[in-house]
């Protein structure tokens, strides 16, 4: 159970996005996915969810191939986008409720995932009234929303204030005791409070596949790290 991936290759005409990725992710594993921007890490997170098509290699989510079952891959993956696309004329409990029925599950649930994700003042406002921070919130409530096994996050805190990262990041850590969880995000002091594993991409490449320790065994902190692996 987990996530495998088996010689990943995608390319854009001549250039390689990602090129021959290998690394394979533990059920309960909570692992920060790092690189520079253009390194292939949106891509790599689309191939996982079957977003987009890749060009070789295999992915395995939960024992189902992504390319020959594509659907029951699915069905055990959230995924918050960078761009976190929303529907901004709806309001947010009828969003939920709407993202239930697609995902054939009780409205019921919509009520337990508003308190969790503290949407519960705000169930009523039209998304586009919302605070980013807010906006997030309804991104990761979505994501959630069926209690899938697998959750990819695609930078959740990016353009936040300070007291809403706190917030995202206090909601993902909270998730992240009951769920495997990719998370994407250039903010280092995030991956070392919220993951256990670091998984560096490069070029399309993985350069770097440590955990949290060892990486601060070899240098002062993961910025360094970063710094160091990929300049």
């Amino acid at each position: 159970m987990g996530i495998i991936i088996n010689g990943l290759t995608k390319k854009y005409d001549q250039q390689f996005a990602l090129n021959k990725v290998t690394f394979s992710i533990n059920e309960g594993e909570v692992v920060g996915l790092l690189g520079p921007n253009g390194a292939g890490k949106s891509t790599l997170m689309k191939s996982i969810t079957n977003a987009i098509d890749f060009d070789e290699g295999d992915i395995v989510v939960n024992n189902y191939s992504v390319t020959t079952e594509a659907i029951k891959a699915k069905e055990v993956i959230g995924f918050l986008q960078e761009n976190n696309p929303l529907y901004m004329d709806m309001y947010v409990k009828e969003y939920l409720h709407f993202v239930a029925e697609v995902r054939k599950v009780s409205k019921n649930r919509v009520d337990d995932v508003l308190l969790k994700v503290g949407l519960e003042a705000e169930q009523h406002k039209k998304i586009q009234q919302l605070s980013k921070g807010y906006k997030q919130r309804v991104g990761i409530a979505q994501a959630i929303l069926f209690d899938p096994e697998i959750l990819i996050l695609d930078e959740p805190t990016n353009g936040l204030d300070p007291n809403q990262i706190i917030e995202i990041r206090e909601l993902i850590r909270e998730i992240g005791k009951e769920k495997t969880v990719i998370l994407s995000t250039h903010i280092m002091q995030e991956v070392e409070a919220l993951c256990s594993r670091v998984i560096l991409l490069n070029n399309g490449r993985v350069i770097a596949d440590q955990s949290i320790e060892d990486f601060k065994g070899q240098y002062q902190n993961l910025e360094e790290a970063f710094h160091a692996l990929t300049n």
